[in-house]
């Protein structure tokens, strides 16, 4: 037998013979009762405080969201506002408890100051995200829903939290992006408005009829029950292209029916061309051919 397993030996057999000692229980009894009579009723008030403290924060987080749910708040904001109720009252509700219980609480809350502080020199980054989600939150640049463009990705907004944003692309990839990247970058909110401008550009050559083209171009846009009224439909000669005569459309319609109706004029202003024989010319270059010597 070595050194380590006499040491482990002899100090399993002092325990038992302390436990076996009946002055030694007695002791600890004693102890076990004056403990109980100086602090229990202490303790069983902190673990009451701390769970009607719990009770409390969580009936007030939800009596706020209701509120704000009534008022149409937008719902990102709602579980923002919710979430900080609810820890800022528990947070006060523990500090009670301690309190209640016999604890420091000025010693206690020097020494979690500390370790926060500690903490938040680890966590420089994700409390940069945090600090970007509160300020995304209360800017509402986009809500759920919204398809937006952000740090380079497109997609729909799936959720804000206070540290990140989830998208679902338009393929239905799920992307989740750091909020201080988002906050960092250029945001589009495509969805902001309720209505879009269609930007179409159609050449035609050079030798065709502008007029005839255009006139097609106002029936199929007057035929088409999805294009508002007001702003007024454009149709215009843009440019004079290297290769054809630019005519720019510019409808407005619904967003919501943006990308399915920009797709259908495309299909029918092609086929009205061909029809009326009005060409939709390809780029061209004129390329000139001399014999060596010629000027």
């Amino acid at each position: 037998m070595n050194g380590t397993e006499k040491t482990v030996e002899t100090v399993v057999s002092g325990i038992q013979l302390d436990l076996m000692n009946p002055d030694f229980m007695s002791n600890l009894a004693n102890d076990a009762i004056a403990f109980i009579s100086l602090h229990g009723l202490r303790i069983i008030v902190a673990i009451l405080v701390l769970y009607a403290g719990r009770f409390v924060s969580r009936q007030l987080s939800n009596v706020v969201g209701r509120l704000m749910a009534k008022s149409k708040v937008d719902e990102i904001l709602t579980s923002f506002i919710k979430a900080i109720i609810y820890y800022t009252v528990l947070a006060a509700v523990v500090v009670a408890a301690l309190g209640q219980a016999g604890i420091n609480v000025t010693s206690f809350l020097a020494v979690l100051g500390a370790a926060g502080l500690a903490v938040g020199l680890a966590l420089k980054d994700t409390l940069s995200n945090f600090a970007a989600g509160v300020m995304l939150i209360l800017l509402r640049l986009f809500k759920k829903g919204d398809l937006v463009t952000v740090a380079g990705t497109s997609g729909i907004v799936q959720e804000l939290s206070a540290f990140y944003t989830e998208l679902s692309t338009l393929d239905n990839q799920r992307v989740v992006i750091p909020n201080s990247s988002i906050l960092q970058s250029v945001i589009i909110n495509t969805t902001a408005h309720k209505s879009r401008r269609i930007d179409l550009v159609i050449g035609i050559g050079y030798d065709d009829d502008i007029q005839k083209a255009k006139a097609l171009i106002h029936e199929i846009l007057s035929d088409d029950s999805r294009l508002l009224k007001n702003p007024a439909p454009a149709v215009m000669v843009g440019e004079l292209g290297a290769s054809s005569v630019d005519i720019l459309v510019r409808p407005w319609v619904s967003t919501s029916e943006y990308f399915a109706t920009k797709c259908d004029l495309l299909e029918k202003i092609k086929i009205a061309f061909d029809g009326a024989g009005i060409s939709i010319p390809y780029p061209q270059s004129d390329v000139h051919l001399y014999k060596e010597g010629e000027d």
